[in-house]
């Protein structure tokens, strides 16, 4: 096989390779399809509302738990709102607050572990223990005290801490604060092994900064674990999220979530067991859905894999 020949097979058919294998993992496309149409059915809550006439919000106690109907698909709450409308807006929530957790926590332990593990030695101890040190804490307990400060007394101005999205942000930014410890040991490991290789090393002798060697050949070398990292931990955001909407210490109303729907429901279990059963049911759908999506990135990123196929091709 020619040199052109091989680098075609290593650039042009990279993704494709990958795509393939990621085909091959059935449970991770049906995966790709739910949360596909999760995100569809959340972005389009403003078009369902209009097409059923209600927002979600307003009261109407003339017509408390009414079951499905035309005009309320899902039915209606304790207090007249459209059920399914409610739900729409809540995944908005609860998928935002997911993905951008994951993501942000993702920056932060992408940035402690390649600079670990670039430049070892005391800084890399250093990043490390303190890493370990965030793994030690008591997680549900460390959220529960954050997410119950008293943002007046942190100094944060009126206006923001009185903020209807407040609680929002809040989460989102407690939870980026402690998840990024499994991507900065899996970023380090690998920055560890990279900063060996041939290239780094030509790198480095014709003189570029550390800044750049990390920036330009060492961070898209470590696309696959963090991707990977990133998809699997929006799951337990989520269920993060939920917990502590449940247990009254995340998202405020009257913004919806599936969390704190799942708190308004929990004393009308008896009564109205359907409240309960919608958002809860969408934690537990898009919860094993990203896990599953997850594992599947992880087979069709494996580098390793590609690595066998171009050098069983170039023989």
């Amino acid at each position: 096989m020619t040199a052109l020949s091989t680098r075609q097979i290593q650039g042009e058919s990279m993704w494709a390779l990958t795509w393939r294998r990621f085909l091959k993992h059935r449970l991770a496309v049906i995966s790709l399809g739910v949360l596909a149409l999760l995100a569809v059915a959340a972005l389009a809550a403003p078009l369902a509302a209009a097409l059923l006439g209600s927002d979600g919000e307003t009261v109407d106690l003339f017509n408390r738990f009414q079951g499905p109907s035309l005009g309320h698909p899902l039915g209606t709450d304790a207090i007249g709102r459209d059920t399914l409308i409610r739900l729409l807006y809540g995944g908005r929530i609860s998928l935002f607050v997911g993905l951008t957790a994951a993501v942000a926590a993702a920056v932060i332990g992408t940035l402690i572990g390649i600079l670990a593990g670039y430049f070892g030695g005391r800084l890399d101890a250093l990043l490390m223990r303190f890493t370990d040190g965030v793994i030690a804490l008591p997680l549900l307990p460390l959220l529960i005290v954050l997410a119950a400060l008293d943002l007046n007394k942190l100094g944060l101005p009126d206006a923001v801490a009185a903020s209807e999205n407040i609680s929002l942000y809040r989460i989102v930014v407690i939870v980026a604060l402690v998840g990024w410890t499994t991507v900065a040991r899996l970023v380090r490991g690998s920055a560890l092994s990279l900063r060996e290789r041939d290239f780094v090393r030509a790198a480095e002798a014709q003189g570029a900064s550390a800044w750049r060697i990390m920036g330009v050949h060492i961070l898209p070398n470590l696309a696959s674990p963090i991707i990977v990292a990133t998809t699997l931990s929006v799951g337990n955001v989520i269920l993060l999220e939920s917990v502590l909407s449940f247990l009254g210490l995340g998202i405020q109303p009257p913004i919806p979530s599936w969390g704190n729907l799942l708190t308004n429901a929990q004393e009308l279990i008896w009564d109205a067991p359907a409240l309960a059963f919608y958002p809860g049911v969408m934690i537990f759908v898009t919860v094993i859905a990203f896990n599953f999506l997850g594992d599947g990135l992880q087979d069709a990123l494996d580098p390793r894999a590609t690595d066998r196929r171009i050098a069983g091709m170039s023989n």
